[in-house]
Formats: structure tokens, sequence, C-alpha cells
């Protein structure tokens, strides 16, 4: 009982003598001089903003196609014959040359032989023509005198009064005429001819194919002239005006052409909120399918200063430097390009950044520098 007295008071007066210790070193500590830190100072690029007058331009872009083009489909049924060139993507056919001969010598002999029955026809009547109306009979006579079989059927003559009329409508001359004309009409389409200069683009068929009614045949364009559709918002819809000249380029810019506006749809696209404008031009270089880019002048926005998109925050904020040290104010922006965006009020004389700083804070520690001076 009494050992364990003993080692009790032995713990308590070390436990004493610790704690003493312990505050004895807490308040050395304490009156230690607190470790100095090196403030950071951040190099930046900024510039000095002075307002001006910034262009805007909108920048399109699209693939041209021939603004005259023909879908070639067969109206007939028959062979494609052989003809004078290959019908071939690459062959260039002249304004009247043919396309396409289709195989017509049967159904020209059907409308050979209805030519003969209305000639027959007419003839038939003309006794009576003398006997009854005898003051009409010598323009009859006259106009089977004309009619040559081997020709494009004449327009019957006019008729003077209402006997002529019945008499020759009953006879089935009328019905007879427009009959011929109708077959002669459908004989043309088994000839396909080129309506202006140009070239073949696609060919469906060959010589020798046995065509169908209904079916393509192949695409014709006419290479001198191009257009390009182009989307723009409807922002800017009043600036396309028709006959407006377009600057278009290639993709790496080593050719330019001059286009000009030629049509403006007149509705905007709902999904989009664009407007379409086609940009015709002229280039005997340019082929259907090329893609160019087209640099539309809108307007110039005065007291505006132009930066890099990357440097403007979600907030629509800029950072700008006041006594080496960043803040943020708030700016107007106006127009945005691919890469650039132009911003309003931003007064002249204002530090902004140049180049964007990774993890810029306001209150941030900078040393400004302009890009000139490093480079």
């Amino acid at each position: 009982m009494l050992l364990r007295k003993i080692l009790l008071s032995v713990l308590g007066i070390a436990f004493i003598i610790g704690s003493v210790m312990y505050a004895k070193h807490l308040i050395a500590n304490k009156n230690k001089p607190k470790p100095q830190f090196e403030k950071v100072v951040k190099n930046v690029f900024a510039e000095e903003v002075t307002n001006g007058d910034i262009p805007i331009v909108i920048p399109a872009n699209g693939n041209l196609v021939a603004k005259r083009r023909l879908e070639l489909y067969a109206e007939v049924q028959g062979l494609f014959k052989i003809g004078n060139k290959e019908f071939k993507p690459g062959t260039v056919y002249r304004q009247g040359e043919t396309l396409i001969n289709i195989d017509a010598d049967e159904y020209y002999a059907s409308v050979q032989a209805a030519k003969s029955n209305l000639y027959n026809d007419i003839a038939a009547i003309m006794p009576d023509l003398r006997l009854d109306f005898p003051e009409v009979y010598q323009k009859w006579l006259n106009y089977l005198s004309g009619f040559d079989i081997q020709k494009t059927t004449p327009k019957l003559p006019e008729m003077t009064s209402e006997k002529e009329n019945y008499f020759i409508t009953g006879r089935g001359i009328v019905t007879g005429y427009y009959n011929v004309k109708n077959m002669e009409q459908r004989l043309v389409k088994y000839r396909i001819v080129a309506p202006y200069t140009g070239i073949l683009t696609e060919a469906l068929v060959t010589e020798g194919t046995l065509i169908r009614s209904g079916q393509k045949l192949g695409e014709f364009i006419d290479p001198s002239v191009y257009e390009m559709q182009v989307a723009i918002t409807k922002t800017f819809s009043n600036l396309l005006e028709v006959g407006k000249k377009v600057q278009l380029n290639t993709l790496d810019k080593s050719k330019t052409y001059e286009g000009v506006v030629s049509r403006v749809n007149g509705s905007i696209d709902a999904a989009t909120q664009t407007i379409t404008a086609f940009i015709e031009v002229k280039h005997p270089e340019l082929k259907e399918g090329m893609y160019l880019e087209a640099n539309l002048d809108a307007k110039t926005e005065s007291n505006a200063i132009e930066i890099r998109r990357s440097l403007l925050l979600e907030s629509n904020e800029i950072f700008v430097v006041r006594d080496s040290v960043l803040d943020l104010i708030p700016v107007k922006p106006v127009f945005f390009s691919e890469k650039t965006v132009v911003l309003k009020d931003v007064p002249d004389g204002t530090i902004i950044l140049s180049r964007q700083v990774p993890g810029a804070y306001a209150g941030m520690l900078v040393k400004p520098a302009s890009q000139s001076e490093s480079e």
C-alpha cells in the first residue's frame, strides 16, 4: 500500500515537471519571428487600349455548284444509239449537239403512218368542200399542197364560220391533227440535245443500253458560271444586297476570286436563324465542288477594340493591370469571329492583357511588358 502511494507521487511530480517544461517551450517559440516569404511577381504581356473603328468581316464558306445544270432523264424507251461523241464524264458538248440518241425507228414509222392518215382524211373531204363550201375550198387545197409527210405537220387553216368548223370537226380532222402533233412531240424526246455549251459530269448509261422511261441517264453542267451558297446570321441580313461584290479565297489563300451576290432567300431558316445567299462567280480555273471561303464586309464598329477570344471570360469581363495588380472590368462584346472578339466600353488608356495568363486572378501581382519588347 505504501509502495503504491510512493509510485503515484513520483508520477505526479514527473507530470508536473513535464508540463512546466512544455509550457516554457511554447513561450520560447511564440517569441520567434515569423518566416518571411518572398512575393512572386508574374511577367505578363500587356498593351494600352486605343479605341477606334473596327471593320467587321463575316466569314462564310461553301462548295461551288454549277448555276446551270441539267439532270438527264429518259421519257421514252429504246436502245441507246452510238453517237459522234462518247457519252462519258468529261465530254464537252456544244449547244445543239446531240447528247443522247435513242433508237426511234419503230415509233417514227407510227408517226409517219398517222401523218399519212391525216393527209388522206383531208383529201377525202375536198370534193364536199368544193361543192358545199366553195369559199374555203382554196385555203384547204393550199394546205394539202404544202403538206410534206417528211416535215413537221403544219397548223390547220383557221376556220372562219361555224358551219366550216362543224364540218371539219365532224370528219375527225381536228382530232387526227392533234394526235399527230402529240406523236411528233413524243418523237422529239428520242433525241436529247445540249441546251447550252457544257460538259458531261455524270454518265449512267453506255451505248447499246436498253433505256427505260423515267431512268436517269446522267448530269450536264455549264462550267462557265458557278454559285456558292452561304448562310449568314439574320443580324446581318440587311447587308446581303443583290449585286454586292464578295472576295472568295481557296483554303490555302493562294487564289482569290471575285464574286457577286446574285440571289438572297426571302425567308429565314427557323432552326438556325440564318438567311441563305447565293454568290455567283466566274473563272476558268473553277470546278464544281471546289471549296471556297468568302469574306463579307458587314460594317464598321466605331469606338471599339479587337482582342483574342481567349482573353474574354465567360462573365464578359477581361483582365486589366492597375498598379502592377490584375483586376477585372466588365465589357460589351459586339461581334465574335473565329479567333477574335470586338469589344466596347473599354476606356482609352486602359492596360489590358494581350496574352492569356494561366491561373490569373484578380489581385495577382504582375509585371507588364509589351509584346513588341518581347520580340
